[in-house]
């Protein structure tokens, strides 16, 4: 039987970024018409609001403008992930940071690579990269002249979910010919060899050959109806809660091009500059921090004011479904499962998996159980990794100060991939062959950046001089930087000025 007609369930950012995936891979495929069925009275979660340096090939793929993505969502640029206090203050000093930057590393040779890392009182990002001073600097990626989607320096952005899934939305309709439909879906009923024949909606029911499960948390159809099992991860990460508010800001404003990440004694607090707010969360183990003085400390944080905005405790159920693709079911989002806002991840599995789909779509029936197999294969692994590199930042802590730092340092919380890497980059550098799957989602650079911005001790250093700095170590490394920082604009500048005259298309 072929695949004429699917559905997309829930809209919201993975809803829509499915629609858009599909609709651009399969747009030769003219007997085939996607659907996607949005509930009115289901609200959008809309609290991811920081994205990976992936998505800007999604959005170009789309054929979406970058100059209309930057002024109709109040988007601003995201060059790095700044952690804050991860490391113990009275060690480190209060306030002790590192970037996560979002270029990769400059190519030094291994024996300076070594003796950079081997230097505990310098920031490896800074001796690897002109991008921790253009962070630092509060300095734009690119020039008003440099065209869509690229940049002098690497990034993603920060961006209002509400309206990212809007203008998703548009692209998809007006550009992909997907329809919109308003209903809530109730259930399914099923034919006999298991496949979901009928959605049950408030609108009766409605018939499609594939099925796309985009309903968040709820995950509609595959929990629900297909009942496929949760895979728990609590044991290993350990953040189950979220309070999350948005403060305004004054429209001149400094704005930082990089999410920061603040640790506490429970979890951390991301808080996220756009053009006119700031997007905060404070995410915590409910198992060693309790709602009230979670509020307090957020509360806190905010001097004060999270009385007089708006704010929600969001629950947070840590793991992924046994299976994606059971069927001629996919679920995409929030439906797959969740385990934390750190790095981005809901969005950047999202934007993976449905690209996936997107390129390896079924014909008919008689290729589900195979392409469903591949798929659950890939992904489930996708997921393991996410799982470790989430769990790097937390057993590499030296912080003591509270059970939930203990907890997260004791190796039975420990994924047992993670510390097999772990023992072999004591002794190694860790080089790009110890990432051998080309779908694994953080690589060689992201594990460098993290580590060493951690401190972390490799016995293989033991004997090296004292650490070159990197203006010494390369002339045109040094020129590069200073020129660049001298160059670039302001971040905020430089939004403000393709707000008024665009950027240059492609």
């Amino acid at each position: 039987m072929q695949i004429k007609k699917v559905a997309i369930i829930g809209g919201g950012t993975s809803g829509w970024l499915a629609a858009n995936h599909l609709g651009r891979a399969l747009k030769d495929r003219v007997e085939l018409a996607i659907t996607l069925i949005e509930s009115a009275d289901i609200p959008i979660i809309g609290v991811g609001e920081g994205t990976v340096p992936s998505i800007r090939q999604s959005l170009q793929h789309f054929g979406i403008s970058e100059t209309e993505f930057i002024q109709s969502c109040d988007v601003t640029f995201k060059q790095s992930i700044k952690f804050v206090n991860w490391r113990d203050k009275h060690k480190h000093g209060e306030g002790n940071f590192y970037h996560h930057l979002f270029d990769k590393p400059y190519p030094f040779n291994g024996d300076l690579l070594a003796q950079l890392i081997c230097e505990p009182s310098q920031h490896f990002a800074d001796a690897v990269s002109l991008q921790h001073a253009l962070c630092e600097s509060h300095k734009a990626p690119k020039l008003i002249t440099t065209p869509e989607y690229t940049g002098v320096a690497g990034y993603a952005y920060h961006l209002n979910a509400a309206k990212f899934a809007k203008l998703l939305a548009k692209n998809a309709i007006e550009r992909f010919n997907v329809e919109h439909i308003h209903a809530t879906v109730t259930g399914a009923t099923f034919a006999l060899d298991g496949t979901i024949d009928q959605l049950q909606t408030d609108k009766g029911p409605l018939s499609f050959d594939f099925y796309i499960d985009c309903s968040g948390f709820e995950s509609i159809l595959l929990a629900k109806q297909l009942r496929v099992p949760f895979i728990d991860k609590s044991h290993q990460l350990f953040i189950d809660t979220a309070i999350v508010a948005q403060i305004p800001t004054p429209p001149e404003s400094s704005i930082p091009p990089f999410t920061l990440a603040t640790a506490h004694q429970a979890g951390w607090i991301w808080d996220i500059s756009l053009t006119q707010r700031r997007g905060t969360g404070f995410v915590y183990s409910s198992q060693h921090m309790s709602h009230g003085l979670a509020a307090e400390k957020f509360d806190c944080y905010l001097g004060g004011k999270l009385a007089e905005v708006a704010h929600r405790q969001i629950p947070m159920k840590v793991g992924y479904r046994q299976q994606f693709w059971a069927k001629n079911c996919v679920a995409l989002g929030l439906a797959q499962g969740f385990l934390e806002p750190i790095e981005a991840t809901s969005i950047l599995l999202t934007d993976f998996s449905a690209r996936f789909l997107a390129e390896r779509f079924p014909y008919d029936r008689t290729q589900l159980e195979y392409l469903a197999q591949r798929f659950n294969e890939t992904v489930a692994n996708a997921w393991e990794r996410v799982v470790e590199f989430a769990k790097l930042h937390y057993c590499l802590s030296d912080r003591v100060d509270s059970a939930f730092w203990r907890d997260n340092q004791r190796e039975d919380t420990i994924p047992e991939n993670l510390q097999q890497r772990l023992n072999l980059w004591q002794r190694f550098i860790p080089i790009a062959e110890d990432f051998p799957s080309k779908f694994e989602v953080f690589n060689l650079d992201n594990y460098q950046y993290v580590l060493y911005g951690m401190g972390f001790e490799a016995k293989m250093t033991a004997g090296l001089p004292a650490c070159v700095p990197a203006w010494q170590a390369d002339e045109r490394f040094s020129r590069s930087k200073q020129q660049w920082l001298a160059q670039l604009p302001d971040h905020r500048t430089l939004l403000n000025k393709i707000h008024m005259y665009g950027l240059q298309a492609i």
